[in-house]
């Protein structure tokens, strides 16, 4: 595990004097008029904060906003109704004066949430995370994929893909766990990262945590590392510690998915998935099923491929850069040669197809599957499945059949409250259900298997 890549010195807040907030000196690295907005947005959802309570709602220092406050207050936007014993028990509410700045304060933009993050302090945070993460080492990789049942010459490609840096293409049969083995892999990503709640861009706030994408890691999870304990900046209110992430797009994807999403109700733009996917992993699945032509979404991709970087265009028309520093998988069952020209398939770092398992290593998924779903194994019934139903039907040995057969065995044991149980016929059932073959008779349970 690496330790936690902190942001740099420069994100330390330090408290500054306003004169006036169209042209004062920055606070916590955005301009003044900025935080004053925000501040008296929150004030006027609240109705009254204490000092302490607004800082933490901006996501800042007592310090870094207390002569904010005080230019505030000269200038009759907030009032302080009641004090306390202590200096942070002191409340703050809003003037008339400061209700009707705070009206035009939404008009604005309805952004409520802790300050931004500057758009450079995003871009040296992002870059100083990639460069604290380890190589992907053998042992690694196989206990993260420990639980999946993987031809043992493959391991290495995937470990090689994962230490370029470069695309992965995983192409195969529809079944073959591309999608499920690109989620995975971002576990061979060591240690956490810093994301920002939103940045901000020539005066206009981008969201980027998303509760859905980026899971926040535990407070018991800073570990003691070989450079000392890693400091913890859960005081920094603006950024949040996260497990590396990994987003998946599939079929619903177009280019407009990749630009940033605007409110004109908030005006408020949200991050693109690859944004939000940065220090972590990117999967485009079913590539070639998206509503947009392959052609058009890889060239899309060039830029980014090459050069790391993203160029995103603001609502405004403004136009700016970001890192791409995302491990990027896309995920097809069509081999590279049908989806893409050789210009870009030379920017696919590494091609690898995901093939049917077999009769050995399909045995095993077999029994993991009886496992997760709760039905006993059997010889006879593992026997009929492998030995009978696939050589019958001219299927291949696809890792997501046997869960997806068995679990239909523990659905009818369910609706008939008995034991489920592998029996041939149980399995036969199972099997026309799920590939939609005509019906058959529900299988009897009174029947016993053979040895029993």
């Amino acid at each position: 595990m690496t330790e936690l890549a902190q942001p740099s010195p420069s994100l330390l807040l330090k408290s500054a004097p306003v004169d006036t907030f169209g042209d004062g000196p920055d606070v916590a690295g955005l301009p003044a008029s900025f935080l004053v907005d925000l501040a008296l947005r929150h004030l006027s959802r609240k109705g009254e904060l204490k000092l302490y309570a607004l800082a933490q709602a901006l996501g800042l220092g007592v310090t870094a906003i207390d002569g904010l406050l005080a230019q505030m207050r000269t200038l009759a936007l907030v009032e302080v109704p009641r004090r306390g014993t202590l200096e942070g028990d002191i409340s703050y509410t809003l003037t008339d004066l400061g209700h009707r700045r705070a009206r035009i304060a939404f008009d604005r933009c309805q952004y409520l949430g802790p300050a931004p993050v500057p758009l450079g302090e995003y871009v040296a945070q992002v870059r100083e995370q990639d460069t604290q993460l380890l190589p992907v080492r053998e042992l690694r990789l196989r206990a993260v994929l420990a639980s999946m049942v993987l031809p043992a010459a493959l391991l290495p490609s995937l470990g090689s893909a994962m230490n370029s840096g470069k695309a992965i293409y995983l192409h195969g049969a529809s079944g073959t766990g591309k999608t499920f083995l690109a989620e995975h892999l971002v576990r061979t990503l060591e240690g956490q990262i810093w994301v920002p709640h939103a940045i901000c861009v020539d005066g206009e706030v981008v969201q980027v945590f998303d509760p859905l994408v980026h899971r926040e890691a535990r407070d018991d999870a800073v570990a003691v590392l070989g450079r000392g304990l890693q400091r913890d900046l859960s005081s920094d209110g603006r950024w949040v510690r996260c497990e590396r992430p990994v987003v998946i797009v599939g079929g619903e994807l177009i280019l407009d998915t990749l630009d940033l999403a605007y409110d004109p109700h908030t005006r408020v733009h949200t991050a693109p998935p690859q944004l939000k996917a940065n220090n972590g992993i990117f999967v485009v699945d079913d590539l070639g099923r998206q509503r947009v032509s392959p052609t058009e979404l890889m060239n899309r991709w060039i830029v980014p491929l090459d050069r790391h970087v993203d160029h995103l265009t603001l609502s405004t028309g403004t136009k700016f850069s970001v890192p791409f520093d995302v491990r990027v998988i896309f995920s097809s069952n069509l081999p590279p040669d049908s989806l893409v020209d050789p210009a870009f398939a030379r920017r696919l770092g590494y091609k690898i197809q995901i093939e049917p398992l077999d009769m050995e290593s399909y045995r095993e998924v077999v029994a993991q599957a009886c496992a997760r779903a709760g039905v006993p194994e059997h010889p006879a019934g593992v026997a009929h499945l492998i030995h009978t139903l696939h050589p019958r039907h001219g299927q291949p040995y696809l890792p997501c059949i046997p869960y997806d057969v068995v679990s239909k065995i523990a659905d009818l044991a369910r609706y008939r409250q008995r034991p489920p149980r592998l029996t041939p016929e149980a399995l036969d059932w199972a099997w026309h259900n799920y590939f939609g073959l005509p019906a058959l008779d529900a299988p009897a349970h009174d029947r016993p298997l053979s040895g029993e």
